[in-house]
């Protein structure tokens, strides 16, 4: 919609699409209306009330269905220079989940689920940024909170219980947190599915997936989880002999628990800690070849953006799917799919296709080719709902020189492009 209300269309003109075709992508509201050859499609037809199609030329584009980010951290985001914990000051917290949400809507997720702190010292507050954050961006990017107690059993877990039940009316979509740091890692599982199932929202829980007896009583809990549960980041499962991780990813898979892995800090790559000791440095089996193997539904996401546990950290999907099919034994069109259609599920989203009638979630890159653009896909535009939400241009230029002609990367704004709504 436009900032008044209206339908509104919009023509996406010369981009290429994975399988070589070159193709026009005609959208409306929220949905693609048309995809035809390159030069068929034209502005839908004006009538009352309907602005003139906004037309945008990405001749030189790769047109991919856009990415998720299935597991941000936005509350501790850009806070790696506080000396300790970062303060739960109103401003300064939401200023840096939104600067957060923003930067990896630029790279492209559209949607985006985060992981928030409740109780202990922070009670609410930083859900209640998020939650503030996530009204303020509706219509640029789709957030979820998921609200993570550190306690949830036995009498010091009761009023975390009961936090955990507001924060759910406040409107976080699921629950979750580490069952490791509660002293009945089962029970923590446990107390969660009862919640969960009392308030019909996800459990999307942090593990390392290095103990196989802890995670079967996992899955074993999780199992009857509507709908589908999430764990993650799984940092040791790549350490477990081929054989054990093999187990823990067949049950995992008949539980139908969903695992999401964080790629820039190692895991799902073969490389997320340090080896055990009975076995040698290298090689680790890929939990990724290892759990899709099994049938596990598989996503990728960021995990820490700048924070003290990742001081570098990127929100870019694209950086994760590279180093996915870098160092995690997946091609190009696999390591992709866990940061779109993969991470859309977890989310639990709709599909997306560039086909008529899919959802209107869609990134251009810069790039001839997917291995192209995850190598170096800087230029990018980010449809959400139907509209640009995001454009980044990236300009390479070299000195002059007599002894040959040096290419240049340049792009002129098209005449029809206006920025989108703010």
């Amino acid at each position: 919609m436009t900032a008044d209300g209206a339908p509104h269309t919009l023509l996406l003109s010369g981009a290429r699409l994975l399988d070589g075709r070159v193709v026009d992508v005609r959208i409306s509201g929220d949905r693609i209306q048309a995809v035809g050859t390159a030069g068929s499609l034209g502005p839908a037809p004006a009538g009352p009330g309907v602005p003139r199609t906004l037309r945008v030329a990405l001749d030189g584009y790769l047109l991919l269905p856009a990415p998720a980010e299935p597991h941000a951290h936005l509350d501790a985001a850009y806070s790696a220079a506080h000396a300790g914990p970062p303060p739960d000051d109103g401003h300064d917290l939401l200023r840096r989940v939104t600067e957060a949400a923003l930067t990896a809507l630029g790279y492209g997720a559209t949607a985006q689920r985060t992981h928030v702190r409740i109780g202990d010292v922070h009670g609410l507050a930083r859900l209640e940024a998020v939650l503030q954050a996530r009204r303020a961006l509706r219509g640029l990017v789709d957030l979820q909170a998921v609200a993570m107690p550190r306690l949830l059993t036995g009498a010091a877990g009761a009023a975390e219980r009961e936090m955990l039940r507001e924060a759910l009316k406040l409107g976080a979509h699921a629950v979750g947190g580490c069952p490791d740091l509660d002293p009945d890692p089962t029970g923590y599982v446990e107390e969660l599915a009862g919640i969960a199932a009392e308030f019909g929202c996800p459990v999307d829980l942090h593990t390392d997936g290095g103990d196989p007896a802890r995670l079967a009583r996992l899955a074993g809990v999780l199992g009857s989880v509507r709908p589908r549960a999430v764990i993650g980041p799984c940092t040791r499962l790549g350490l477990l002999p081929d054989e054990a991780a093999t187990r823990c990813a067949d049950r995992l898979a008949a539980a139908g628990v969903a695992v999401v892995c964080l790629p820039q800090s190692g895991t799902c790559t073969g490389s997320g800690g340090p080896p055990a000791p009975a076995r040698p440095a290298f090689p680790f089996p890929s939990p990724t070849r290892v759990l899709r193997r099994s049938g596990v539904a598989v996503a990728a996401g960021s995990g820490a953006l700048r924070d003290s546990s990742n001081p570098v950290g990127r929100a870019d999907p694209l950086e994760a799917a590279f180093l996915l099919s870098a160092a995690g034994g997946l091609d190009a069109v696999a390591a992709y799919e866990t940061v779109s259609t993969g991470a859309r599920a977890v989310l639990g989203l709709p599909e997306v296709r560039v086909e008529a009638g899919f959802p209107a979630e869609l990134l251009a890159v810069r790039g001839d080719s997917l291995p192209g653009v995850l190598a170096g896909g800087h230029s990018r535009l980010v449809v959400h709902g139907g509209r640009v939400a995001s454009r980044t241009s990236a300009v390479r230029e070299f000195a002059d020189t007599t002894a040959l002609a040096l290419p240049r990367q340049t792009r002129a704004v098209p005449p029809e492009w206006t920025p989108p709504d703010r």
